[in-house]
């Protein structure tokens, strides 16, 4: 086997995300695949305001994934969305640099969910396979001038709930209960094993 090679065989995967961290998620297990980042619009949260995180993240993973197979005869496309959970409200992507204090602030000496939705389609069937994954994330109590020096490197404006558990907001999480891989944005066993409903049917 080769040093790059996944452990496991997997069907050839169409990341439909420009996301970088998920992309390197699935370099570091050695699977094969290309990118071809959606272009789905996708609704504001106040839509979902009545929805739990977990539906949430599986409509919009769903909507990118499907966004992206059409464009496809063959292939396994992969849609994932995450968003962060506090006593009901979602956080999404901070709009400015206030919504990430706001949302940081929210979060200090917390116990919150990151849920993310994955949806994988087959191109050439247009076959379906839905379901999330959900981490416990505990937060320390952080400083004013912590998250005023967070928000200034830049990490925040790209992540859900304003923080990044695989850069510098690592420093902000105690602990957490569940996947970590899942909290970065994309849960690699639960991905994997779901993989496998599909090998029969895909060219690996």
């Amino acid at each position: 086997m080769q040093a790059n090679e996944c452990l496991v065989k997997v069907p050839h995967l169409i990341l439909a995300s420009a996301s970088p961290r998920r992309a390197a998620l699935l370099s570091q297990i050695g699977v094969t695949y290309d990118v071809h980042p959606s272009d789905a619009v996708e609704p504001p949260y106040d839509t979902y305001a009545n929805k739990p995180a977990s539906e949430v993240t599986q409509e919009l993973a769903l909507l990118k994934a499907s966004s992206v197979a059409q464009h496809h005869d063959n292939g396994l496309v992969i849609g994932a969305d995450t968003l962060v959970a506090l006593d009901g409200k979602l956080l999404g992507k901070p709009v400015d640099d206030a919504e990430a204090s706001a949302m940081l602030t929210s979060l200090s000496n917390t116990r919150h969910e990151v849920v993310t939705g994955v949806a994988l389609i087959e191109a050439s069937s247009g076959r379906e396979h839905v379901w999330s994954e959900t981490t416990q994330v505990y937060f320390r109590k952080l400083q004013n001038t912590e998250i005023t020096a967070y928000i200034e490197s830049g990490e925040p404006s790209d992540k859900a709930g304003a923080y990044g558990i695989q850069g510098r907001g690592a420093a902000f999480v105690r602990r957490i209960d569940g996947c970590y891989f899942n909290v970065v944005g994309l849960p690699l066993a639960s991905l994997v094993e779901h993989l496998s409903n599909f090998q029969p049917h895909v060219g690996i």
